[in-house]
This record gives C-alpha cells, structure tokens and sequence, in this order.
C-alpha cells in the first residue's frame, strides 16, 4: 500500500471516480455530482483566498482504495484561535490499515503547515459536506447531507479519534399535527407587524434577497461552532447555483417594515433526482433529472433563522408554521421534511423543533485528534 498526494488531473479523475466502486452494491447511496467535486477541489475555488488543501490517494495493487483531502481553513483558525486543521472528502475500502494509513498521511500534512488539531470529516468548511454519519444506515440522505458505510464511524472509534460534537436530523411527516402554539406564535407575529412572504426567485427580487440573506445569515450565525463566515462571493455562487430549484412555497421570509428579520430555508430533496443521473448533468444526466424531479415529494429544512431581538415576537414559530401550512398545501405534494442538521447543543434550536413533533431520525459526528498523538510523537 501507498498513499500519494495527487497532483495531475488523472489523479484527481481517479478520486472523483472511487465512491463508485465503494458504493457500487449500496441502494442508500446518492452519487454527489462529478462536476461539483471537481469544482470543489480546483485551484479557482473561493476557498483559496483564505485557506489552502492537499488530496491524497492509497494504492493498493495498482489500484486506487482510500482517498482524502487535508485542508487549513484561515479564516477558521482566526475565529477559533487554535492551529486547527480539517480533513475531508474521506472515501476508503473496508479495511482499517488504509484508513489510518490516509487519515496519518492528512494528519502529517496538517502538522507540516502548523496545526495542532485536526478535526473532521469537513470538506474545507461546514457550508459544505461535513459531518460523518454514525446512526440511520437505511434510508439514502437527504440533499447535502452526507452519507457513508457503518465502518467508517468503527475505523474511527478504533483509531483513537474522539468525539469533538455530534449533530442530528430530525423527521416530521404531513400526518404529523403541528402544536397550536406555532398558529398562535404566527398570529402574534403578525399582529406585531411582522409579515411573511416567499422568497423571490426571479431577477433583481432574487439578487436583493440573497443579499438580505447573506448579512442575516452571516450577523445570526456569527458563532456557529467550528463554522467560519462565506465571503458574499462564495454566498451568491451557490444561490446561483440554487436558483432554479428553489420552491417559494417552502422558503418564507419575515420582514419587519420591509426589513428582513428571519427566514427559513427549505429545499427540496434533489437527490431523490440526482440518484438517477450517476453523478453526471451531461444532456442525458439533465432531462433523467428532469423527468424525476417530478417525484421529488419530502423536502429539507436546513436553516430556521431570525434576529435575536425578533424572538420574543415569535418569528421562529411563524416561520415553522408558515412553511408546514405552504407544504401541505403545494400542488407538489411534499410528504415528508427532514429538519437537518442541528447540533447536540443547539438546545434553543432542539426545543423549537421537538415542540413541532419532528423525532430524531438520524445521527451524525465530527471526530477530532490532536495531532501529536497521530503516529506517536509531535
């Protein structure tokens, strides 16, 4: 076995290929789009501002069996005040000798720019894939969620990684009966002066809105753990790359004398779509994802957001009721919302979301290491 860092585009080509070979006999698996990952891992990403990134691959037999990525995330280490250094993008066949063979390869690479932490699975930062899934194997995940094998979170515990924060989804179904406090919380946000709209989705509407989201979602989750804040380029790259999949009827705004004061971000479930396209939006990929996007029936919920001075009017709860009101009603018929992910503290966040009848479904983990334990010096 080996492990190499890549540094041709072959290379990287082999490590956007490997899920396919360790998913191949997987139902659950959800193909992440090729053409994304590339674009994730390329010298023009954002990312590259503030921060830098290594991939490497394992060689086993002439054949490529483990992948990651080792990543210093500036903007990060700022906000945190510790040489903390993340891996992602972790990918690696059942067998726990190339597992700890790519994680110490990362974890030496991180301790060569300075790091004295590593953390992870975070694919350069938590506004991307991040979080490793520990509990809820039998269902495919959720649009940007993550997904992987039952053994990645035993290779892990195994190798001496431990628990830095675990994070949860939570799943309520239109069967389920939202508490009348969440009527009521809409009715006083009302009567406060407090009005709720869809998100607008064309034009300049669209770019006024993504940019009132972008200051709201920046001021509202200034301290998120382990999260450091998007520049207002990469933020409007990905609501672009949104644009013509969000449904208004689940995306509701509170403004407060045409001041936006919360929002609720919902999207629906792409993956149901992207399973049937391989991972490619070639002219086939495309209409494949057209045709099934028509099936698309459960959304999810990724953020409940609003000012903290709003609270006391009840926004949050509008904002719930509003969006479970709009779902039922869609003429797109929508199932089923996963509210995800939340993590283990965010109690504030928890307490609103269980008053709302949605039941934990699955269970994540962001793992750490202090990187003079890796390989037994410092």
């Amino acid at each position: 076995m080996e492990i190499k860092p890549i540094s041709t585009e072959a290379e990287l080509e082999q490590f956007i290929q490997l899920p396919r070979h360790i998913y191949k006999n997987d139902p659950n698996w959800v193909q992440p789009l090729q053409s994304s990952v590339k674009k994730s891992l390329s010298p023009d990403n954002p990312f590259c501002k503030y921060g830098k990134f290594q991939g490497f691959l394992a060689w086993q037999n002439e054949q490529v069996v483990g992948r990651i990525v080792a990543a210093v995330n500036q903007s990060l280490i700022e906000r945190e005040g510790q040489s903390v250094g993340l891996f992602g993008f972790f990918e690696v066949i059942e067998d726990l000798a190339v597992a700890e063979a790519l994680l110490e390869a990362a974890c030496q690479w991180l301790k060569e720019q300075g790091m004295t932490v590593a953390r992870g699975p975070i694919d350069l930062s938590t506004h991307n894939n991040c979080l490793m899934l520990t509990e809820g194997f039998d269902s495919p995940p959720m649009v940007m969620m993550p997904y992987n094998p039952p053994y990645y979170p035993q290779f892990m515990d195994q190798l001496g990684w431990q628990k830095a924060k675990d994070a949860y989804a939570y799943n309520f179904t239109r069967e389920m009966a939202l508490d009348p406090k969440f009527e009521k919380g809409y009715r006083i946000a009302c009567q406060s002066g407090i009005t709720f709209r869809p998100m607008r989705t064309k034009g300049e509407g669209f770019e006024e809105d993504c940019r009132n989201l972008y200051q709201l979602f920046t001021t509202a989750f200034e301290r998120n753990w382990s999260s450091s804040a998007r520049s207002e380029e990469e933020f409007l790259a990905e609501a672009q790359d949104l644009k013509e999949v969000v449904d208004p009827d689940i995306f509701p705004i509170a403004e407060d004398n045409g001041k936006m004061i919360g929002f609720l971000m919902a999207l629906p479930d792409l993956n149901i779509a992207f399973k049937r396209v391989n991972g490619k939006l070639n002219i086939c990929g495309i209409l494949k994802f057209l045709w099934y996007r028509r099936q698309i029936n459960q959304v999810r919920i990724l953020v409940i957001c609003s000012l903290p001075e709003y609270r006391r009017k009840m926004v949050s709860l509008g904002l719930i009721h509003w969006v479970i009101q709009k779902g039922k009603g869609s003429r797109k018929g929508y199932q089923r919302a996963e509210l995800s992910y939340v993590w283990e503290d965010n109690f504030p966040s928890r307490r609103l979301i269980e008053a709302a009848g949605a039941k934990i479904c699955k269970r994540y983990r962001i793992y750490e290491k202090k990187l003079e334990q890796v390989g037994g010096n410092s």
